[in-house]
């Protein structure tokens, strides 16, 4: 307020404005940040500055005395300096009106309280109004309300002294007319002549302006609508279109002014009833309210922008005006409001104080637009809610941008008067929500998430904006990492620091902003993931990213909802999940199926070069298995190197094709050696033979598909992949394949530990096994063994097995001969075959040649055609069918006829003759003692003492 004053003493020394106003220095520093009007605009060219000379004209006019006693005014800067008043001017100033009571700082504002205001601290210093300002003390307050009203409007003294000295001459004029019974402009153009005025282009300016105001009062915004055919309104507009071409002469008695007061009073005199005195110039819409608006300016300070500590006096002012300007108490209220949210605005929305006001008063706006339906007020009432609503809405629909923990404050207020905007708006004003079932809508909640979901979708925007220039060659973290990570961020911001205040209108604030944030960082994912081809690390980082954040948006949306009344279920199907885990596990199938597929290519190609070579490495297994081992555990390296959260679950997709690729290798490294059937060789037809038969054989059929004749020794040419010592190759191979499976089983259950996802007990109960690999080696062993040893029985050995033995007859041909041939053979096993399958190598082989040996017997041919005499045990062979028993009382029975002092109880031991017959004791104790069985063998230990066991 000292500043004020200060501007009001500097001014009036410069008072050559054009309209006698002082320039607005602090509202131009500010009036860039300032709201627009809400109200119509006029029609003419009213500078604001004209709109308060008129104001201010309104005002004294309206706080005049009435009495008999002439109104006078004597200016504060010179009334210290003055010299002891007359009888006439003390009279005066006894009977002064309200304009010049003296101010108090003492008593606290009843209207600031009630507005939540406290009292500024500038009005509070201690002035002397008669210092005139020359002293170098602290800067004196107005001492009346007439001079704070006077400084507060920016009216310079000199035009002060011109209004009032107008005034009077009026009041001297009309003793005892009201003034809201005068038409303010048109008496003061009769009152005034250039003469009263500094210059005469200030003059011209007054005058213009006062033409213009009856224009707008009484054409173009008419309290009673007008007439077309209204020919006082047709001369009024002429007059005053000639007065702006050539100058209208004024004055009591020119006849120029005479016409127009006929017109202007004549227009001013209607009423809608036609019983009105009044003289409505000023109270049609929206002159009136723009005019009001003026002087609710004065309520606040012009350098702080903040209530004047006297704003009781200053309302008490205002409040005489209502009757000129058609103002009541609800048209007050909304205009009040209106200005103290614009001086909010104006303060860089520091000043929570003015916002505070602003909401204690928009709350009676409230309650006014609930009693009244009149059009004028409705009217001005939508433009101005929607004016507030605009500019909360501009800040709200974007609060991240808009507040921070700085301003945190502000934000309660300007959500509670942008809501009650709405609300007013929607439901007493909006015609289709009457229409409508109130409790349908909650004007509040509506609104408070639309200020959610839009303020949260343009933070991500921006997010995303921030992600992209992140990533740079120095940072290759995949931008969408990026974005889960600040998108979480900004998840806990709105949580801890805007939820809590919109938690007062919406109860799932936070819930709804997750959820928003979940279906923009969605909309990105489900882009990036439709793109995807292959697992790489980064499209890996972003899915774990995504399952994170998606993770912690659901946690907070279910905190927020636990009190709600269907526990959050809308919030969450608002949340329809990302599936990282299931995106990141169907990559992975394709990345495990290119690497067995891969895998299934190179077993393909090494195996058709593999020559299973016994010299290509110590162990004697092919050179292809340790390099296939090797790369099935490069593939479980890099399988255990994802970084997935899902090792155990995928690993059976792996395991299983590895499983496979491995069942390829062994199927391939036994095809080609063929079966034991493969190796048999045809019999010859049956017919009668006898010994010299002419009849003509063929020799026994060689199998067609082997072509390379192995040496008498049992080994093969290098060049042989059939040969001997490669099908013990091929043997120790798939026992190597089948050794390593147990490691491989041990790595898996190794790495499954270290990763991590895994937990303590991951492998608890874990089976991994490779089955069909297991079972392929099994029967692969088992194939190769069978098909060595009859390669080796009836190929390798069949020129000793089918060409020498027992041709021709028994005795000159025996089995030595092979037995010979097939030395070397069990030599070569024995040297090259791994020990654990060597005793099933070898069984094979002597299966193989006894199964040779009944063929030689029994399919033989012509060739050899045994006579009975080359039968010569057979008559021995009845003692092995026989049972123990009999074969005991047999032996009993042929001791005690053979040997007198023999007794059943006592038998000596039968001397050995080399006569084996059935009939010969020794033959049938020799029977017994090699047969497993119990009772031969109690029998044979009480009667000789022999031992189980040698």
């Amino acid at each position: 307020m000292a500043r004020l004053f200060r501007e009001s003493r500097r001014d009036s020394s410069h008072s050559s404005s054009s309209n006698g106003f002082l320039p607005p220095a602090a509202a131009a520093a500010s009036s860039s940040s300032a709201l627009p009007s809400p109200f119509p605009d006029l029609g003419v060219p009213l500078s604001a500055a004209d709109l308060r000379e008129a104001a201010y004209e309104v005002l004294v006019a309206a706080s005049r005395t009435t009495g008999g006693k002439p109104l006078t005014y004597i200016p504060q800067s010179s009334a210290a300096a003055a010299a002891p008043a007359s009888p006439a001017s003390s009279a005066s100033s006894a009977s002064s009106a309200s304009l010049q009571r003296s101010l108090t700082s003492a008593a606290a504002s009843k209207m600031k309280k009630a507005l939540g205001l406290r009292s500024s601290a500038s009005s509070k210093g201690v002035g002397s109004p008669g210092s005139g300002g020359k002293a170098a003390g602290p800067p004196r307050r107005p001492a009346t309300v007439g001079e704070l009203m006077r400084v507060q409007m920016r009216v310079s003294e000199p035009a002060d002294a011109r209004i009032r000295r107008g005034l009077l001459r009026i009041a001297a004029s009309q003793l005892g007319r009201r003034a809201e019974s005068m038409v303010l402009p048109l008496e003061f153009l009769q009152q005034f002549k250039a003469s009263d005025f500094p210059d005469p282009q200030e003059y011209e300016a007054w005058r213009s302006r006062n033409l213009k105001l009856l224009e707008a009062g009484l054409l173009l915004h008419p309290l009673v609508p007008l007439n077309k055919s209204d020919g006082s309104a047709q001369r009024l507009r002429q007059i005053i279109r000639g007065a702006y071409d050539r100058p209208l002469e004024t004055g009591k008695n020119s006849e120029s002014m005479q016409s127009l007061r006929t017109s202007v009073m004549s227009l001013a005199g209607r009423s809608h009833d036609g019983t009105s005195d009044g003289c409505h110039w000023a109270d049609g819409f929206p002159l009136n309210l723009h005019l009001y608006q003026m002087l609710v300016e004065a309520c606040f300070d012009n350098d702080e922008g903040t209530v004047v500590d006297e704003i009781d006096e200053v309302m008490e002012l205002l409040k005489k005006t209502w009757v000129i300007l058609g103002i009541n108490e609800m048209l007050h209220n909304l205009c009040f409001t209106w200005a103290l949210f614009n001086h909010f605005v104006m303060s860089g929305q520091v000043d929570i104080e003015l916002l505070c006001a602003a909401e204690n008063q928009l709350a009676e706006v409230a309650k006014d637009a609930k009693t009244t339906k009149d059009p004028n007020y409705c009217k001005v009432l939508s433009s101005t809610l929607s004016s507030i609503m605009g500019w909360t809405e501009k800040r709200l629909l974007a609060y991240h941008e808009t507040f921070n923990t700085s301003n945190i404050e502000s934000m309660q207020g300007i959500v509670s008067i942008g809501v009650s905007a709405a609300r007013v708006l929607v439901e007493d004003i909006s015609h289709e929500y009457r229409r409508r079932r109130k409790e349908e809508t909650d004007v509040a909640r509506s609104r408070v998430e639309t200020y959610i979901r839009s303020s949260l979708r343009t933070a991500f925007a921006q997010r995303m904006e921030e992600a992209d220039s992140k990533r740079s060659s120095r940072n290759p973290t995949p931008v969408l990492s990026i974005l889960a990570k600040d998108i979480g961020d900004l998840a806990i911001k709105e949580k801890n620091l805007y939820s809590p205040i919109l938690k007062t209108w919406h109860p799932l604030a936070s819930g709804v902003a997750v959820a928003t944030l979940h279906s923009c960082y969605g909309n990105e994912l489900k882009q990036f993931v439709a793109g995807l081809t292959e697992l790489t690390p980064d499209t890996v980082q972003v899915l774990k990213s995504a399952d994170k954040l998606e993770k912690d948006l659901v946690n907070i949306a279910v905190e927020d909802s636990v009190d709600s009344d269907d526990g959050g279920k809308s919030l969450i199907r608002e949340m329809p999940p990302y599936e990282a885990e299931n995106a990141i596990a169907n990559l992975v199938k394709v990345w495990v199926k290119e690497r067995v597929d891969r895998l299934k290519g190179w077993v393909d190609r090494n195996l058709k070069q593999e020559t299973w070579n016994p010299g290509a490495n110590r162990e004697n297994f092919a050179p292809s298995s340790v390099e296939m081992l090797r790369v099935i555990g490069e593939t479980l390296d890099a399988f255990f190197e994802l970084p997935i959260p899902m090792h155990p679950a995928l690993l059976p997709d792996l395991t299983s094709g590895l499983d496979r690729s491995l069942q390829l290798y062994v199927s391939k490294a036994k095809s080609g050696c063929g079966t034991r059937n493969s190796f048999m060789p045809q019999l010859p037809p049956l017919t009668r033979c006898e010994v010299g038969s002419k009849l003509l054989f063929k020799k026994k059929e060689k199998p067609q598909n082997l072509q390379v004749r192995v040496s008498q020794n049992g080994t093969a040419n290098g060049n042989d992949p059939l040969g001997l010592p490669q099908l013990c190759v091929r043997l120790n191979t798939l026992q190597y394949v089948r050794g390593e499976l147990e490691n491989l089983e041990k790595k898996i259950k190794t790495c499954l530990r270290n990763v991590e996802s895994a937990q303590a007990d991951i492998t608890d109960g874990l089976d991994i096994k490779f089955e069909l690999c297991q079972a392929a080696c099994q029967e692969g062993i088992q194939q190769i063994c069978e098909t060595t040893a009859y390669k080796v029985t009836f190929y390798d050995l069949g020129h000793v097995l089918w060409d020498t033995l027992y041709v021709g007859d028994t005795a000159t041909n025996r089995v030595e001969v092979l037995l010979r041939e097939l030395d070397p053979v069990l030599e070569t096993i024995s040297g090259m075959v791994h020990n654990k399958v060597r005793n099933r190598a070898i069984t094979a082989l002597m299966k193989a040649t006894f199964d040779g040996f009944l063929l030689v017997l029994l399919a033989g041919g012509p060739l050899r055609a045994f006579t009975r005499q080359d039968s010569q045990v057979k008559n021995v062979l009845p003692l092995f069918r026989a049972d123990s028993e009999s074969l005991i009382e047999r032996f009993k029975r042929m001791m005690v006829e053979s040997n007198r002092s023999a007794s059943k109880n006592r038998l000596p031991l039968p001397p050995t003759t080399g006569h084996w017959s059935p009939n010969e004791p020794n033959t049938v104790l020799r029977v017994l003692c090699y047969r497993s069985d119990e009772t031969a063998t109690k029998f044979l230990k009480k009667t000789y003492n022999l031992p189980k066991k040698i």
